[in-house]
């Protein structure tokens, strides 16, 4: 399978460049650009993003070009661009006018560029570089500028090499999207047929050779990934697959006989354990948020292997890993620093000695969905909101018991109910109530009450790195809060989050 690869120097925007050329159902892979792969393994062209570094500066990323570079095509964005400059004898010095926002193209009209076919004069582009380039090296045909940039795209049409200092993978460029079509489709003549369907029938088939004859266990927890995996794993293996699915207590109300039920209806075979009382315990006490996740983490490895011994000739642990996750385990500059743990199992002991099987370790969110929807999973269970490995474990501020699950339980349950009937729940990416360790007074008929605070959080995103809250109707809102306060028993106010990612993250905790 030919594809796109993608060196990624640690730009903010790396991500979306793999999104967009996935849009053009062609697929790609980031890399690091200090661990390059090799050549002969399917590579139809070269991307080099943009960086927060200076070509000047002395940690600046500078990879060596590989000779096999040679045979391909290749496109430098932003810093990319400035970094095929200097490695060819050019110059890039600091911006006079440093170049940030939208900026109008110019194209050469002399330049005649593939890369910037029907690519109209004075289309908005996205400038974001302190640096640019103020020397072409030699061979370099100059094809566009911008009021402040005179070399805002050149290249080598001879040896299909580009370079633009503004950024195409943005919305913000109004023509980004035929630039990369021209790249990857034109100049490197990809062809569109990485879809959902294909990419199930290349998984079944290589799900099969990698599992063999073996058995294969499997946390399942509702979620969309770990649903999506196991389906796909099931087309491979068949009853081979053996899913669990632990209550930790920290579900949403009824979600555990709901999510069984359903799984059962796939014809999963899933084993449902409720272990609530084993993850009380261990959170006993226990107020800070990482504290608290790993506690949970801690207990759920000691149930998951529990149950796993008990199954005979298991060789493999299956997984619902997607793409975000396995770009941030080999960053730029390494692991991304702990903000919090976001998954339930960071491992399982070493003693068990799984090998891995990631059937979606290659696909963004959205296209996790895309193949949920390829291999018939219902809607009940592929258009489910995100919901942390820790649960309301997190969503509940302070200690955690089960009179405090049950209240938010059941103000979350009347939340989601009014987002549903409203025709909200489809347009949010997330959506959930927090049960907050204070309390407040208030009025209830001609008495006094001092309870609890829940705040409600509902925000729109792309893949969850990053993400704004959602304007929800102050109708709705007002009824929500009147609902809650008049139906849970203990709660007497409620507030609404309109933070946004960052600088705040989507779960408190």
């Amino acid at each position: 399978m030919e594809r796109i690869l993608i060196l990624d120097f640690g730009s903010q925007y790396t991500q979306l460049i793999a999104r967009r050329i996935r849009e053009m159902e062609v697929y790609c892979e980031i890399h690091p650009f200090h661990h390059c792969p090799e050549e002969g393994e399917g590579w139809g062209g070269v991307i080099l993003s943009g960086s927060p570094f200076s070509t000047h500066d002395r940690e600046a990323p500078m990879a060596p070009w590989p000779d096999w570079f040679g045979s391909l095509p290749v496109l430098g964005i932003c810093y990319g661009a400035q970094w095929l400059a200097v490695h060819r004898g050019g110059q890039v010095q600091r911006s006079v006018i440093r170049e940030y926002g939208r900026a109008q193209l110019q194209v050469n009209p002399r330049g005649g560029s593939p890369l910037l076919q029907g690519i109209r004069q004075g289309s908005i582009v996205w400038m974001s570089h302190g640096d640019t380039v103020t020397e072409l090296p030699q061979g370099a045909l100059h094809t566009a500028s911008t009021e402040s940039v005179q070399y805002a795209a050149f290249e080598w049409p001879d040896q299909r090499v580009y370079a633009i200092q503004f950024h195409p993978e943005v919305t913000h460029s109004e023509e980004g999207m035929q630039v990369l079509r021209n790249f990857v489709l034109g100049i490197c003549g990809m062809s569109p047929s990485w879809t959902a369907a294909s990419f199930v029938q290349q998984s079944i088939h290589d799900l099969k050779a990698q599992v063999g004859d073996h058995e294969v266990v499997m946390g399942i927890s509702g979620g969309v990934d770990s649903t999506v995996a196991a389906v796909l794993l099931h087309h491979a293996i068949g009853d081979r697959l053996h899913g669990i699915f632990v209550d930790n207590g920290l579900l949403r109300q009824d979600e555990f006989p709901q999510v069984l039920e359903a799984y059962q209806q796939l014809g999963l075979r899933v084993k449902g354990v409720n272990a609530q009382n084993e993850f009380y315990e261990a959170l006993a006490g226990l107020e800070e948020p990482e504290a608290k996740r790993k506690a949970i983490g801690r207990v759920f490895v000691e149930v998951f292997e529990r149950e796993a011994n008990a199954i005979p000739a298991v060789a493999f642990l299956g997984q619902g890993t997607i793409y975000p996750d396995v770009i941030e385990s080999v960053s730029v500059h390494g692991p991304s620093a702990t903000i919090k743990s976001h998954h339930n199992v960071g491992g399982l002991p070493d003693r068990m000695k799984l090998k891995l099987v990631e059937p979606l370790r290659a696909l963004f969110k959205d296209e996790v969905r895309k193949v949920g929807r390829a291999l018939n999973i219902p809607s009940i269970l592929l258009d489910r909101h995100p919901f942390p490995g820790p649960g309301l474990g997190i969503r509940i501020l302070g200690t955690v018991d089960s009179a405090s699950v049950r209240l938010l339980q059941q103000a979350d349950a009347i939340y989601l109910e009014h987002l549903r009937r409203s025709g909200w729940y489809d347009q949010i990416w997330q959506a959930g109530a927090i049960l907050l360790p204070v309390k407040s007074v208030g009025v209830m008929g001609d008495e006094r009450s001092y309870e609890r605070v829940v705040a409600l959080r509902a925000v729109h995103s792309l893949d969850g790195m990053t993400a704004d809250w959602v304007h929800l109707p102050y109708d709705l809102l007002a009824e929500i809060s009147n609902d809650i306060i008049n139906r849970v028993r203990g709660i007497n106010r409620v507030v609404y989050d309109i933070s946004s990612k960052p600088p705040a993250t989507i779960e408190w905790e």
